[in-house]
């Protein structure tokens, strides 16, 4: 069963939320029980201040346990600082309202245990015999200190499951590096444009199926966010159920049509993206209205960190289409598919051929990374001193896109939908 509400053309109150809040953790058995919440890193949208405080109201008094655990993936862990302004509140509140309560952050290279394993012929049915390998299920060992695990985050459309939210939050939310690197390279074998804003994948089975595998009792919160914290929908039930309700929604509010390509379109990255490993967003959404040969600008000047955790690796490898990693895949042998796959995402679609790379897009950077590392991991380089946003705008019909606030928002072809 689902509770929820969800809408088109307008937001949720605030008395609408907290009731969805109660009627949702009604539906456990949270007398004396220790509880988790899995929420999701300040890269993601939503209203995760009104949720932690409404997570507190509503449970403090009745469970033996209260925590918190962010899902990092394989993010940066965040700072005391901006943990506490992720959740809204102060230093001193934490210290003293919420001293009892823990929060934590994933560390995907030491807290991970290996649960079981899907094994490969299972993996080939569920990809169609694009792979066929074992798959160890790895997760962070804290959750079977709890008695149940709520996951709380936001749907929208994504380029490896199809939507986000619901068991993502484990996989890869709070998982270890084997399921992640798996899993991403399924999708991005399979093409960003195949996945993308489609909500049965052959990826979310299998996170759905690695699931499976855990029996700590789990439910969901899964939110469809408008803005940076406007709810357009909140849905409960379970991680299968409530995602499920919630990418229907998202489909709705979160996929613009368009009827014909761009030649040139401008991602202007939020300040939530810190580094181009999340800001690549700007072009995983944008892929499918950009016309061959056109280009993609990722517009961040905050952004001078091609990856704080993988950006090494990227360094030597560069970006890349999918062919040229499959073409060469034993000269890769080392690189975690993980990270492979975000550079093949960050780099468009395109083929390989004679060991010449054609991409179908150009991928500009006019962020603070120099022009020497743009080259370096094979990116086009945007000087922020020649370049003015201003004299872009409002230039559809020639063919160009400004696109504000970009990185949820998919855009796709409407003869393609």
């Amino acid at each position: 069963m689902v509770i929820g509400k969800g809408y088109t053309d307008r937001f949720l109150t605030e008395a609408e939320v907290r009731e969805l809040f109660e009627d949702g953790l009604s539906q456990i058995d949270t007398k004396g029980k220790k509880l988790l919440i899995i929420i999701p890193d300040s890269t993601r949208s939503g209203p995760i201040p009104l949720c932690f405080r409404l997570f507190c109201e509503l449970l403090q008094g009745s469970v033996a346990q209260l925590d918190f655990m962010i899902a990092l993936g394989t993010h940066l862990p965040m700072s005391d600082a901006k943990i506490n302004e992720h959740l809204g509140i102060t230093a001193q509140e934490r210290a003293s309202k919420y001293a009892n309560i823990g929060i934590y952050n994933h560390d995907w290279q030491n807290d991970v245990i290996t649960i079981g394993t899907i094994p490969a012929a299972e993996i080939g049915e569920i990809s169609g015999g694009l792979m066929a390998e074992d798959v160890p299920v790895q997760i962070n060992k804290r959750i079977y200190d709890y008695d149940h695990v709520v996951i709380c985050g936001p749907v929208f459309p994504h380029e490896v499951m199809g939507f986000s939210g619901g068991n993502k939050y484990l996989f890869p939310g709070i998982s270890g590096p084997k399921v992640i690197d798996f899993t991403h390279w399924l999708g991005a074998v399979m093409t960003l444009v195949e996945i993308i804003g489609r909500e049965d994948t052959p990826v979310r089975r299998v996170i759905d199926r690695a699931a499976s595998l855990i029996d700590v009792p789990r439910s969901c919160f899964a939110m469809v966010v408008r803005g940076h914290h406007d709810l357009a929908g909140l849905f409960y039930g379970s991680p299968e159920a409530a995602q499920f309700a919630a990418a229907e929604l998202s489909a709705r509010v979160h996929i613009t049509y368009v009827d014909k390509p761009y030649h040139t379109v401008i991602s202007v990255m939020p300040e939530l993206y810190d580094d181009l490993w999340t800001a690549a967003k700007g072009v995983y959404k944008m892929e499918p209205v950009v016309a061959d040969g056109g280009t993609v600008i990722i517009y961040a000047p905050h952004i001078n960190e091609i990856s704080y955790t993988h950006g090494k690796i990227l360094d030597r490898i560069g970006y890349h289409v999918r062919d040229y990693f499959l073409e060469q895949i034993d000269r890769f042998a080392d690189v975690p598919r993980g990270v492979m796959a975000h550079s093949t995402h960050a780099k468009g679609a395109g083929v390989y051929v004679n060991g010449v790379e054609k991409p179908r897009i150009n991928v500009c950077l006019a962020t603070g990374i120099p022009q020497e590392r743009c080259k370096l991991v094979n990116m086009e380089y945007v000087d922020l001193a020649t370049f003015n946003l201003e004299e872009w705008k409002g230039r559809e019909d020639e063919g160009i896109l400004v696109v504000p606030r970009a990185g949820e928002m998919l855009y796709r072809l409407k003869d393609e939908g």
